[in-house]
């Protein structure tokens, strides 16, 4: 069985990331009819402003040529490679507005829906590409659907779009059989103009409606089902077990990185058995006494058992050991509120020596 997502379950809208990941894979949405556009476009340029000028520069250049046949002896190769050598070069510089014209729409089309990208994956030959099986599947998918429907659209709007044309100009070709032969040029080239014109607006208006589809239609392919965003949630956010565990590491490190500095504390203020904070204040270092352990309950005695196995002074007082919990962080120094309370602590340590206080 294909391991591909059900269409019918695909029911979330593409995430930021799935559309991100698709455009870096090179799976973006493409209008070929804004690249036949372009071209229509370009060949009506190339009508409007280079082929009359173009043609006269080539019928004045061959008509030259052959003015000046008698010197060439095509019996002679080289006489017959200068002729070829003339001929080509008049017809590339008529030509070559026209494809230079055509080179750069199409260019401009591609990069105007997606910057340009080198993607190996898209480039690399594979089997599904030339497998007949494939490309009957391609062709009668929804998607082949879609483009013949397409394809019909575009035969009947050019088609409409000639016919008005061509109905239009029939009196005007009547007439030009009695005109001066040099206009008949022309009004061929006005002719032909207005129906590349009338074309291309046409072309333009399916392109715009192409261009919005596709896009809908990409859209649509990279739609999700809602495993597949909670699995992208997942990889963007962590794993929450992994997460958790990681907490736990860390939250363990610094426990023990608080636990080796309390041997370094000066008092420890204490709620007999529920909260314990270690504070270290010598004079010589300046500042305010600062916090380098605090705990609850079981973390609350180890701190109480390491300071009482050090000698380190453990004064018990429930109201203010319970209010310096919440309003302290390790490696703080103490809130200005807590000085005088601390440095009661302290200046009573300092003339009564180690012992306990109960408030």
């Amino acid at each position: 069985m294909s391991d591909a997502p059900d269409k019918e379950s695909q029911t979330e809208e593409a995430t930021e990331k799935k559309l991100h990941d698709s455009i870096e894979k090179g799976d973006t949405p493409f209008s070929r009819e804004a690249a036949l556009f372009a071209s229509l476009l370009a060949s009506l340029l190339f009508l409007s402003f280079f082929l009359r000028d173009g043609a006269v520069r080539l019928i004045a250049a061959l008509q030259n040529l052959l003015d000046q046949s008698g010197q060439y002896q095509l019996g002679q190769g080289r006489n017959a490679t200068l002729l070829l050598g003339a001929v080509v070069e008049d017809s590339g510089a008529f030509v070559a507005p026209a494809l230079i014209l055509l080179i750069v729409a199409g260019v401009v089309a591609a990069v105007a829906q997606n910057p340009p990208r080198l993607i190996g994956e898209r480039i690399a030959p594979k089997w599904d590409r030339v497998s007949p099986r494939s490309g009957w599947g391609r062709i009668f998918s929804l998607r082949g659907a879609t483009e013949f429907g397409k394809s019909l659209l575009k035969l009947f709007a050019v088609g409409l779009v000639v016919t008005i044309i061509v109905k239009g100009e029939i009196g005007g070709a009547f007439k030009s059989i009695f005109s001066d032969p040099a206009e008949l040029a022309d009004h061929l080239l006005d002719v032909v103009r207005g129906l590349f014109a009338s074309v291309a607006a046409a072309a333009g208006a399916l392109a715009a409606a192409d261009l919005v589809w596709s896009r809908i239609h990409w859209r649509r392919d990279l739609r999700m089902t809602r495993q597949e965003v909670k699995e992208e949630q997942k990889q963007m956010l962590g794993d929450p077990m992994v997460k958790a565990r990681l907490r736990s590491v860390a939250l363990e490190r610094s426990r023990k990185r608080m636990m080796s500095a309390v041997p370094s504390a000066t008092l420890v203020v204490a709620n007999p058995t529920h909260y314990a904070i270690a504070l270290r204040y010598v004079r010589d270092e300046g500042g305010a006494p600062k916090v380098v352990a605090k705990g609850q309950d079981l973390i609350a005695l180890k701190i109480r058992e390491i300071a009482e196995a050090n000698a380190i002074p453990v004064i018990e007082d429930k109201a203010l050991a319970r209010s310096m919990y919440d309003r302290v962080e390790v490696d703080m120094m103490i809130p200005a509120e807590f000085y005088r309370a601390i440095a009661e602590i302290i200046h009573f340590l300092n003339t009564r020596g180690s012992g306990r206080r109960n408030p």
